[in-house]
């Protein structure tokens, strides 16, 4: 590791490598919805921009509550760490919000790809879309901790 390391920044390792096997371990290896390597015949996918986040908004009823949260929020849910991390560890994602949102781009894409060829799971451009955003609001999450503790230490320096 750098000298430079925050002990922040050593303990956001930490939690990035344990975030990156976990969502690994659920996106290819878990028996959840269908997923793991080869579980499916065919190939699955979607490549049209916002028809299954449609389906799962106008057909909550029939698809049911818990398939409309594991889909749509699971997803932006499971990427806030990423966003959130990134800039603990990335002074370039610090610094410029849009490195975080790119990178997690990059990372969702990779994994829909990755389950795309090997039949793990289904490919869905919506999937990508809805982790991206994930990634976005983690590193929103980020900003306003950092606001807050950069106040919150001002307020103790000025009773000192």
């Amino acid at each position: 590791m750098a000298k430079h390391e925050t002990k922040n920044q050593r303990i956001g390792w930490l939690l990035f490598m344990l975030y990156l096997i976990a969502l690994l371990h659920l996106m290819f290896f878990s028996e959840m919805e269908q997923r793991g390597i080869g579980v499916k015949a065919e190939y699955t996918y979607n490549l049209v921009p916002f028809r299954e986040i449609s389906r799962y908004i106008f057909y909550a009823d029939k698809i049911g509550f818990r398939g409309v949260m594991l889909n749509l929020f699971g997803n932006i849910i499971g990427f806030m760490p990423f966003g959130f991390i990134l800039p603990v560890i990335s002074s370039r994602c610090r610094k410029h919000w849009y490195n975080a949102v790119i990178a997690t781009y990059l990372l969702s894409y990779g994994i829909e790809m990755v389950q795309l060829v090997f039949r793990a799971g289904s490919c869905d451009v919506d999937d990508i879309i809805l982790n991206t955003f994930g990634g976005f609001l983690g590193m929103l999450c980020f900003h306003v901790v950092q606001h807050y503790r950069i106040c919150m230490h001002s307020r103790r320096k000025a009773r000192t």
